[in-house]
């Protein structure tokens, strides 16, 4: 995760004092790259432990198009007990969306809905995903793989307006890449995790579509270090970098839709102690 380090010193060295939409202050840069080669090893980060299972079920829980937050708690834990939170749940809860909630664990439209059920003017929905892998399988070499996640419409209807809003898919050599641009990006908590995400839903498609893997490339707008999270960075940061983990899909499945927690593992994962630290929202 050499990059991923790179890009975090840069925003520590570089980063202008703002603040934010929490009240908690950031550091701040506009506009970063990061590339990282899937072909040799699966970018999870090893300064700390990566949430491996909170991010195969969130991805899971995208790809069925929910908006239940209490669904993903079902995924990622085996029950909807309210006492068992989420990664979702203090958005679900949050002063701002509470009131806006048409049940309990409604999200309104965020990632699941504009990815699976994408509603024009006309009132007719969109499944950006099965339209990506038709595409991917039929013109792999077009230009308009696209998944998108900023719904202009829909802006006021959900928890969370889209953070990691775009993404463009590419095919060259058989090999599949993935580029993903993120409007806001929390650098310590989220970022790693956004790395993950979009590392296996690409190595998901490549299995579907039957080809290999090649790149993802983050592209990051407002790149962002909390004031509060500065000097578990810097802790994260002064670790050792260890070999990046090999991602095993154990299974042959081709339906995108039919992927399980059990089906993903990451081998020989050494990472360094978890870092805790408060999210803001």
């Amino acid at each position: 995760m050499k990059h991923f380090n790179e890009a975090a010193q840069f925003i520590l060295d570089n980063g202008v004092e703002s603040e934010d939409r929490t009240n908690t202050g950031t550091l701040s840069v506009f506009g970063l790259q990061m590339r990282f080669n899937l072909q040799e090893g699966f970018p999870a980060v090893t300064g700390k432990k990566l949430a491996w299972r909170a991010v195969k079920s969130e991805l899971l829980w995208f790809l069925e198009g929910s908006t239940d937050e209490r669904r993903l708690c079902e995924i990622l834990h085996g029950s909807r007990d309210p006492a068992l939170s989420t990664i979702w749940t203090l958005n679900a809860n949050s002063s701002y969306w509470k009131p806006k909630a048409k049940f309990e664990g409604d999200l309104g439209h965020v990632y699941g809905y504009n990815w699976r059920f994408w509603e024009d003017s006309r009132g007719v929905k969109h499944d950006q995903i099965a339209n990506l892998v038709h595409s991917l399988k039929n013109d792999p070499y077009g230009r308009r793989h696209i998944l998108s996640g900023w719904n202009v419409g829909e802006l006021d209807n959900t928890a969370l307006p889209a953070c990691h809003s775009f993404a463009q898919f590419y095919v060259r050599n058989g090999k599949l890449s993935c580029q993903m641009y993120q409007r806001s990006a929390d650098f310590f908590l989220g970022v790693p995790f956004n790395i993950a995400s979009y590392s296996l839903l690409t190595h998901m498609l490549a299995q579907v579509c039957d080809l290999g893997v090649h790149e993802f490339v983050h592209v990051v707008g407002d790149a962002h270090i909390y004031k509060n999270h500065v000097d578990v960075m810097k802790l994260q940061l002064s670790r050792e970098l260890y070999p990046l983990p090999t991602l095993r899909i154990h299974t042959d499945n081709r339906d995108i839709n039919k992927f399980t927690m059990d089906d993903f593992e990451l081998e020989n994962y050494s990472y360094h102690a978890s870092i805790p630290a408060p999210m803001a929202v």
